[in-house]
């Protein structure tokens, strides 16, 4: 028992420093195994430097000196955008932006922005009045097709094509975008270009309403007269001629309400006497 407790290996050695080394007790003697080395300046690495690479910085400067030579020329151009948009306002030039229809634009259309707001109805009515002849003349399209297939030659076919590729733009052309421009500027040499051209208009789909056997016995268009002469054959085709009959019929309707009522403006805002003044002042112009 005494054998296991003979030395004490937590005991403190008394080391003569003056004896021979060879009786010095070492490391490898002791029965306690020494402490790896650590790494120097691994967790205390105070002294050790970073380095930062010039580049990234004088890039970094670089892109934010191109940033602001950018950003300068955009508020350049913004004010020679907007000087030029001044000089055109002064000028007495709009310029329109393309907004019309919303899927695919192709005029400028914006009454609720352009035209005055007492106005506004009677600007509105005319644009049903523009889409209901559009309406028309596609409908027209497609019956006279089924006619052409079932009773009838390709003649009056092209001739329904011409109808609706001419009458839509032209209706624009002609008297819509006048009378939109002169509710626009009030102008009265404006609203007599409308008066002329939408009576041609009032008169066009009168006449395809009734569909007269004038041109190929008056097939080419959806009126009475050929439907009930086409039902005969074809019921179907029929019925297409009967459907687009009542659709000329609501917007010959339609039309002469609308020129009633740019009329009852026309004449109470006084521009039938502004339009005489200016007519007769154009005749004297003419005769000297």
């Amino acid at each position: 028992m005494a054998g296991r407790y003979d030395s004490n290996p937590f005991a403190e050695e008394d080391v003569n420093p003056f004896a021979n080394p060879s009786t010095v007790p070492t490391a490898s003697n002791s029965r306690l195994s020494p402490l790896p080395p650590e790494p120097a300046g691994f967790f205390n690495d105070r002294g050790a430097t970073v380095d930062i690479p010039l580049d990234s910085t004088r890039d970094l400067r670089k892109k934010e000196k191109d940033l602001q030579a950018k950003e300068a020329e955009l508020r350049r151009r913004e004010q020679e955008l907007k000087r030029k948009e001044d000089a055109a306002a002064r000028a007495g030039i709009v310029l329109e932006e393309k907004n019309w229809p919303p899927f695919f634009p192709i005029i400028h259309h914006d009454i609720g922005k352009e035209i005055p707001v007492h106005v506004q109805r009677m600007q509105y009515l005319a644009f049903a009045s523009f889409l209901g002849l559009t309406a028309c003349l596609f409908w027209n399209f497609i019956a006279v097709t089924a006619a052409w297939i079932k009773v009838s030659n390709v003649q009056i076919w092209l001739l329904a094509i011409i109808y609706f590729i001419s009458g839509c733009p032209g209706a624009y052309v002609l008297w819509y975008r006048p009378l939109y421009n002169a509710m626009r500027t009030d102008s009265a040499l404006k609203f007599g270009w409308f008066f002329m051209f939408y009576l041609l208009h009032i008169v066009f789909c009168v006449f395809a309403a009734v569909a007269p056997p004038i041109i190929f016995k008056g097939k080419s268009l959806t009126g009475i007269l050929p439907a009930v002469d086409i039902v005969g054959n074809s019921i179907i085709v029929g019925i297409f001629y009967f459907i687009g009959f009542g659709f000329f019929c609501i917007e010959s309707l339609l039309s002469i309400w609308v020129i009633q009522q740019v009329y009852a403006y026309f004449r109470g805002s006084g521009k039938a006497a502004q339009m005489k003044r200016e007519a007769a002042r154009g005749a004297m112009r003419a005769a000297i």
